[in-house]
């Protein structure tokens, strides 16, 4: 079973908008809401699922509004979930910010989708790109015949329209790599792991089927092949489109794709991960008077690539004043709002290393306020490179036409969450 209703709430747990799908539930209970979260959140014991008498309340939060579905049965909680998430994807993909302001001056657009988006509590039509055709924001100024619901929404392929053209047919792979590290103040790697997606922008004519190819560590076990790197993904997570039981049965990723950009997949490798940039910092605070800062950068990558736009955030306290830089390159710059210096670094060569040295006044009377140790955080993206070694080995592409189309591939790794802890 799934959502019996869905609301839309402000910060005070105003209702703003709801949609009753299944009538078993009395819409009074929502007012309950609140006063639940925000005991819940005084004694810390805050979870996802808030439950008063036989209803349950599953929420997210998102900018100034809560989402929250409601339901008396025993739902599937990750489908509902998994909703209210793409509820925020349609939501910002029509009104671009979701917040309070966007629903309250689109209410029809937002009934309207809420009735399209789910029937009787289960998920229906969710592709936004389908939704645009017969859902617009000049909904009053929709003419007789085009308010013709679109044979997609009953198509077994309701995630792309039929007849679609291009002159020049192409797709364009993106296998985009977070990196996510975690290293303590003694230089050890406590916790890594890589978090990848696959991005499509396909510009393809008719209804193409696409297979997809990678080096898939099982898929070579199973065909008996072992040579060359293989990589052993967990977490996969497909979009609709993809045809899961050919996926488990032979490890063939086999899809329809929607038409223009999508996320085909996304997956995790849980490995030990080399920091890509090596950080080393010494701080040095001398009580009443200054501080000291020297940071050093190394680029533990191949030589022939290069991280751009490099960004490395510097805690300082926050009493302190009259910042002085130096650096080996790019620049330096003290953000007093945040209590960090950004060193920014627009590229960064594989094997190299730079320098940065800052030096801040501190104020004679002592900071009575404990702070915290805030570690150091790194921002990258290396192009054309990824470190888990994962390949496109192939893609086809078979139209009834009979075309032939040209598929792009492109590597990108970038920084997730990549934090080293300081001494001080």
């Amino acid at each position: 079973m799934s959502a019996s209703a869905v609301f839309v709430l402000d910060l005070k747990g105003k209702v703003l908008i709801c949609r009753n799908y299944k009538g078993d539930v009395d819409m009074a209970e929502i007012d309950h809401f609140m006063p639940l979260l925000m005991q819940h959140e005084e004694e810390g014991l805050l979870c996802p699922v808030l439950s008063h008498g036989t209803v349950h309340f599953m929420w997210i939060k998102y900018s100034n509004l809560y989402l929250v579905a409601i339901t008396n049965k025993n739902s599937n909680a990750s489908l509902v979930y998994s909703f209210l998430y793409k509820l925020v994807e349609v939501f910002t993909e029509y009104f671009k910010e979701l917040e309070e302001e966007s629903i309250q001056d689109n209410f029809v657009v937002v009934y309207e989708l809420l009735d399209e988006l789910m029937d009787f509590g289960f998920p229906q039509t969710t592709d936004s790109k389908i939704l645009q055709e017969y859902i617009t924001q000049e909904g009053a100024k929709l003419e007789v015949a085009k308010s013709k619901v679109p044979t997609t929404v009953t198509n077994a392929v309701s995630w792309r329209s039929e007849g679609i053209k291009y002159k020049k047919n192409e797709v364009f792979i993106d296998v985009i790599e977070s990196i996510n590290v975690l290293v303590n103040a003694n230089g050890s790697v406590m916790s890594s792991d890589i978090v990848g997606s696959i991005k499509l922008k396909t510009m393809l004519s008719g209804m193409p089927e696409l297979r997809l190819g990678l080096n898939d560590r099982v898929l070579f076990a199973l065909t008996g092949r072992d040579k060359g790197k293989t990589v052993m993904m967990e977490d996969v997570k497909f979009h609709q489109c993809v045809r899961l039981s050919r996926f488990d049965s032979d490890r063939t990723i086999s899809f329809i794709p929607p038409d223009g950009e999508s996320e085909l997949m996304s997956y995790r490798i849980n490995t030990h991960v080399k920091p890509l940039i090596w950080i080393e910092s010494i701080i040095e605070k001398f009580s009443h008077s200054r501080v000291e800062i020297m940071v050093k950068a190394k680029g533990q990558f191949k030589k022939q690539s290069v991280a751009n736009n490099v960004e490395v955030r510097v805690p300082v306290p926050s009493d302190a004043d009259s910042p002085k830089f130096k650096t080996s390159t790019g620049n330096a710059k003290y953000v007093p709002e945040k209590n960090l210096v950004v060193w920014t670094i627009k590229s960064f060569p594989g094997g190299k290393e730079f320098l940065m040295r800052a030096h801040f006044g501190l104020p004679s009377v002592e900071n009575d306020e404990l702070e915290g140790k805030p570690p150091i955080t790194v921002k990258f993206e290396i192009p054309y490179f990824t470190v888990s070694g994962i390949q496109v080995r192939y893609m086809k592409i078979i139209e009834k036409s009979g075309y032939q189309a040209l598929p792009w591939v492109r590597y990108i790794t970038q920084s997730g969450d990549y934090q080293l802890r300081t001494n001080v």
